[in-house]
């Protein structure tokens, strides 16, 4: 008996710390390293044009909670920059883009740079600010508002 508590306690502790460290890692931006041919296109994205200076896609599910606020902060970034996109995605609808993506937990943010390269990537969300920081060196200096909070926005579905 005794063995088994421990394997329980050990199997516990694993779960607690792989939690830990998936919630510290949820909305943080990591730049990417693509190469020319991680190149997504319209096609991939199923028929939405990509964003002239950046495309923000967003990879969602339907009983996702976290993804409508993510959903109305991308929308808003999109909406406050020229040139940005906003692209919402369900992962059920896009199975290939999802692999390819190697989308794990939803929802799941991909930037590109204008040529359609992976730039940047988020699981769980994004920080804004750190978005910001990432459009500022796409696409120049953002708009003196643009870091404010503000509800809506613009998103293609």
């Amino acid at each position: 008996m005794t063995g088994g508590v421990l394997w329980l306690l050990g199997a516990i502790v694993v779960a607690t710390a792989v939690g830990l460290v998936l919630r510290a890692r949820a909305g943080t931006v990591r730049t990417t390293g693509a190469s020319a041919a991680d190149l997504l296109t319209p096609a991939d994205l199923g028929g939405h044009a990509l964003g002239p200076a950046a495309t923000l896609v967003q990879m969602s599910a339907q009983t996702c909670t976290t993804c409508r606020a993510t959903a109305r902060v991308l929308g808003d970034l999109a909406g406050r920059r020229p040139g940005v996109v906003h692209v919402e995605l369900d992962v059920a609808e896009h199975p290939a883009l999802t692999r390819r993506l190697d989308v794990l937990r939803t929802p799941t943010v991909v930037v590109l740079d204008a040529a359609g390269a992976v730039a940047a990537r988020a699981s769980g969300g994004a920080d804004r600010a750190a978005l910001v920081a990432l459009l500022d060196g796409l696409t120049g200096p953002a708009r003196a508002d643009d870091a404010s909070a503000c509800p809506g926005g613009t998103s293609a579905r």
